[in-house]
């Protein structure tokens, strides 16, 4: 048996309305979810019928609904053999001072959620900053970068330097998208 714990917050978000997103993910993984009320995510890893890549798979996918992605995006990672989820702790660049998490918070989300939604059209990820973590669902090719730019933002380096940065990275992009090994 495997377990994740998530947010007692974000139990209601990993069942979904009327159990539908539990049921969802049960169905893609072929992997039967015991979820309790207080965060507790088990699964039997070891059934016969498990396959080993699929729960490696599902519990990332428990973590990124447990840090703020719906289950619509995180189920990407069981559908892409190339998609992976990435959890940066805040405190880790910042401190423990809450003023400083606050602040790095800010820092990357930005203003009406600019620097957000510059990070995940550049760097083609999704990005949740939830609690004192930054999460980030991409490919190989793209997770490096948007996690890249956010270190760069945490260490507090001008937005426009990350900007920049990320502007320079979008022909390795382009060139991943098409297929090509970088």
């Amino acid at each position: 048996m495997k377990s994740v714990r998530i947010p007692e917050d974000r139990v209601g978000v990993l069942i979904g309305k009327e159990g539908a997103s539990k049921k969802m993910l049960e169905e893609r993984s072929g992997i039967p979810l015991n979820i309790t009320k207080d965060g507790e995510v088990t699964y039997d890893d070891e059934a016969e019928t498990a396959d080993p890549l699929m729960c490696l798979k599902i519990m990332d996918v428990i973590k990124a609904i447990g840090r703020g992605f719906n289950p619509e995006k995180a189920i990407k990672i069981l559908d892409d053999d190339d998609m992976y989820v990435e959890m940066i702790d805040i405190k880790d660049a910042v401190g423990d001072r809450q003023s400083q998490v606050q602040r790095a918070r800010g820092r990357l989300i930005g203003r009406d959620g600019k620097t957000r939604k510059l990070i995940e059209d550049l760097a083609d990820v999704s990005m949740v900053v939830y609690g004192n973590t930054v999460s980030l669902i991409g490919n190989s090719v793209s997770l490096p970068i948007a996690k890249q730019a956010c270190v760069m933002l945490l260490h507090g380096s001008e937005h426009s330097t990350v900007y920049h940065y990320l502007e320079s990275q979008r022909p390795r992009l382009r060139i991943a998208e098409m297929g090509f090994d970088l």
